[in-house]
């Protein structure tokens, strides 16, 4: 079989291609890890074909089949299953999986992106526009561009139950979700992207998997109880060669099938391993092999610099700088903020740390706001305050999606389970997440799981707010260097990078900009 160039396995892949692969020959090779099984076969279009197996627990064979087909693997003769590196899902996740043909992507390549000119753009691909798709997305990259984005970050685009969440529960992370588009329609996104100017960047998730997951279950040992559970579900169980395999060749995927320039791996502090060689440097060290000058970005909330130190990552979220400034903006200090203080000290101690362009900050993202109970987002006046610090800091900066022009509308968490046992613990779990934050009565809770949740967390876009404008065009000027100067007993905090002075007054809520 002569397999197409997207289906090269890179030189350190020691599995081969999982998932369905087709050929120029009429033919697809699959394979699978199904290390629980003694026998492993293909149904494919009425007819059963049985795979050989290879070593630790690998399987696979090739058989007359063509982009289009549809196909599940059988296990022990018995249960059918979606293949769990299946490229489409037409019909969610209890459907069959489809062959694709990524050859057939026309996808304008991406800018060079460098991190000490990186301005991220984070959006929700359901919520972004009204139509909730990734063609919706595409009418509004020129304006982004014009604003002085230069990447796109989207929030986790695999196939999760339902038709509306927020990704980090995907069961088929390598199927773009069909809700949004499917394959074909991540492909136009990122191809209008490139073509507007803008990077790509995905967030991506292999610190658990979504409930509903028996299907994964039946193939293999996915998961462990050395290091207990996450706060989202099980582990994932990195010293298994096929889960390795399954969480690096869905980030080689992305940067090598789709042309995304770049990954946002999800709390990575919860991504456990004992390997002697960490999963998260082994994926970094691949995906670069797969897309030279391709970024992996990590989210750590903490003082934790692993990735940066030991991993070869490009960068890392830390939302330190958050915490501090919204305390000071709000008084608020329930939950994660009960460890900041929100002084003057506090904050020019965040704004002078040693890594520059490796730190992404925001004034807000999807966590600090849709993990409030309420998913409200800061007030006007003091949005912009923060704003204001994140934009000019020599970090680099992250807008969520409508606060440059100051969006009004929650971004509440929701979801659509469809197994009603799910849906129920999601619905009642929500409230009691609460139970001890000042201010928020369980009653008020949004129901995650309905469709007005959902709905009320659209956009509503507006022409930018021009400070915001400003600082982003600023910015591409300022020399690296920060000087910080702040009075406590005043709430107050001077800005300078070379000529550029800021001036942010905590009590008048004021923002004072000369350049």
């Amino acid at each position: 079989m002569r397999a197409r160039p997207f289906g090269t396995c890179p030189r350190d892949c020691p599995s081969g291609l999982l998932g369905a692969i087709p050929s120029d020959s009429g033919a697809a090779e699959f394979r699978v890890w199904a290390l629980s099984a003694a026998t492993v076969a293909v149904e494919l279009d009425g007819s059963r074909h049985e795979l050989a197996e290879e070593d630790d627990g690998f399987w696979a064979g090739e058989f007359p089949a063509s982009a289009g087909d549809d196909y599940r693997f059988v296990l022990d003769g018995g249960d059918e299953w979606p293949d769990p590196c299946s490229r489409w899902q037409p019909d969610g996740v209890r459907g069959p999986s489809r062959l694709l043909d990524p050859a057939g992507f026309e996808i304008t390549p991406g800018p060079t992106l460098e991190l000490d000119q990186l301005v991220v753009y984070e959006l929700h691909v359901g919520t972004f526009s009204s139509e909730g798709t990734f063609d919706g997305v595409v009418p509004r990259l020129d304006e982004l561009r014009e604003l002085g984005i230069t990447a796109i970050e989207l929030m986790p685009v695999g196939t999760f139950p339902g038709e509306r969440g927020w990704g980090y529960d995907g069961l088929y992370t390598s199927a773009p979700h069909p809700a949004y588009g499917g394959p074909e329609g991540l492909a136009r996104l990122v191809d209008a992207a490139h073509r507007a100017g803008l990077g790509v960047l995905l967030d991506v998730v292999y610190n658990h998997i979504g409930p509903d997951n028996e299907a994964l279950r039946g193939f293999g040992p996915y998961f462990t109880d050395r290091f207990g559970e996450t706060p989202w579900g099980e582990a994932l169980d990195y010293r298994e060669r096929g889960v390795r395999e399954w969480a690096i060749q869905n980030a080689e995927l992305w940067v090598r099938e789709y042309k995304v320039d770049g990954l946002r791996i999800d709390a990575v502090h919860a991504v456990e391993d004992d390997s002697p060689d960490h999963v998260l440097a082994e994926l970094a060290r691949r995906v670069r092999a797969a897309a030279p000058g391709a970024l992996v970005i990590s989210e750590m909330g903490q003082d934790d610099f692993r990735p940066l130190r030991d991993w070869g990552h490009d960068a890392m979220w830390l939302d330190s700088l958050h915490h501090e400034l919204h305390i000071a903006l709000t008084g608020e200090r329930d939950g994660y903020y009960a460890a900041f203080d929100g002084s003057m000290a506090s904050i020019a101690h965040e704004l002078t740390r040693s890594e520059g362009a490796q730190l992404v900050v925001c004034a807000q993202n999807h966590d600090q706001v849709g993990n409030r109970a309420l998913g409200d987002r800061l007030p006007p006046a003091k949005l912009r305050l923060a704003q204001a610090f994140v934009y000019f800091s020599p970090f680099t900066p992250l807008l969520f999606q409508g606060e440059e022009y100051g969006e009004t509308a929650p971004f509440q968490f929701f979801t659509d389970h469809i197994d009603p046992f799910i849906a129920d613990a999601t619905r009642e779990g929500r409230p009691r997440e609460f139970a001890g934050f000042a201010g928020f009565a369980a009653a008020a809770v949004p129901d995650p799981q309905a469709l007005e949740t959902f709905v009320r967390s659209k956009l509503s876009p507006q022409p930018a707010d021009e400070l915001v404008a400003r600082l982003l065009r600023l910015r591409r000027e300022l020399p690296r260097e920060l000087d910080v100067r702040i009075d406590e007993g005043a709430r107050t905090v001077e800005l300078r990078r070379g000529a550029a002075i800021l001036r942010v007054d905590f009590d008048n809520e004021t923002v004072e900009l000369e350049a």
